[in-house]
């Protein structure tokens, strides 16, 4: 199993100036710390439960072509686009400079995309059917991986056009850039998973991810698509402690809610959960770390990872 780190959250300390440095000094450790992933959101605003609405929030693909410079190994990724929050054309040239500026290192995480909150604060229409959103997603893969190929594109879908558009230059890695698709939807999203990603993302217990799991073979079977050739990514939010005691104590110093949705526990039951996780399938899991909390990154590094190997 390989691991990864989501940086959720930008506040890092009381100055919001300050914040890029931090994020940097965080992707360089986990690049250094056996971690071979680090992605950001792509939000404009903070989301629930992460944090408040107005919390200082660093724009995702601003935040990747900046990593990108800084780093050397670390696969870097958006977790993830939505699709209505750029034309996917525009996307495909963005991603394509990050990938060569990352030399080879970019994952486009990209989704249906569901804050509605900040779809009506930014001007975008939010399709409330879930299906027309899922159906704009496939289209904008189709579109962005045409832009990614062809020496010119024209693309006359139901949500996107674009006229003998230029592309220049190709993204480094070939044939392209590995696209990952969030969401576990099971009739229409995992569908699509089997049809054009190279990956995909999904949340839940051990149990609940498996079952996606299996849902997408049998869409793989259906699309004629080899399962195996989709990597399997599991995202979920860690809060970590040497011991119940101080467990506890780091609980009431974070004020952390009962009803956190993530796992707070010790380096002994978090590799027991991820043991199960491993059993369900995923390949690659993805540690979103709870107020960007030192220690339980730390203790994933130190104590967690080597048991993996």
């Amino acid at each position: 199993m390989k691991f990864g780190i989501h940086n959720p959250s930008f506040v890092f300390g009381p100055d919001p100036a300050d914040a890029f440095d931090a994020l940097k000094a965080k992707a360089q450790w986990a690049e250094n710390h056996g971690f071979t992933w680090f992605s950001v959101m792509d939000h404009l605003i903070q989301i629930p439960p992460v944090g408040a609405a107005d919390e200082p929030f660093i724009e995702g693909w601003t935040a990747l072509s900046a990593l990108a410079a800084v780093t050397s190994r670390i696969r870097l990724a958006t977790l993830a686009s939505s699709v209505a929050y750029r034309n996917p054309a525009h996307l495909a040239k963005i991603a394509a400079g990050v990938d060569l500026i990352s030399r080879g290192r970019l994952t486009l995480g990209i989704g249906a995309g569901w804050f509605e909150t900040e779809y009506r604060q930014y001007g975008w229409e939010f399709p409330e059917r879930s299906a027309v959103r899922i159906r704009q997603l496939e289209e904008a893969v189709r579109l962005i991986l045409a832009m990614w190929k062809d020496r010119r594109t024209s693309f006359d879908g139901k949500y996107f056009h674009v006229q003998d558009a230029i592309l220049e230059p190709k993204p480094a890695q070939r044939p392209h850039p590995p696209i990952m698709i969030a969401g576990g939807g099971e009739q229409l999203t995992l569908r699509v998973v089997a049809r054009l990603a190279d990956a995909c993302n999904v949340s839940g217990d051990p149990a609940g991810v498996k079952h996606k799991f299996d849902i997408l073979r049998r869409h793989c079977e259906a699309e004629q698509r080899p399962y195996q050739a989709i990597e399997k990514t599991n995202i979920i939010s860690f809060l970590l402690a040497p011991d119940e005691a101080a467990l506890a104590a780091k609980r009431r110093r974070l004020d952390v809610a009962q009803s956190f949705p993530g796992f707070a526990g010790t380096v002994a039951g978090v590799t027991d959960l991820i043991g199960q996780y491993q059993d369900a399938g995923v390949d690659t899991l993805i540690s979103s770390v709870f107020k960007n909390d030192t220690e339980t990154l730390e203790l994933l590094a130190s104590d967690v990872i080597p048991r993996f190997r």
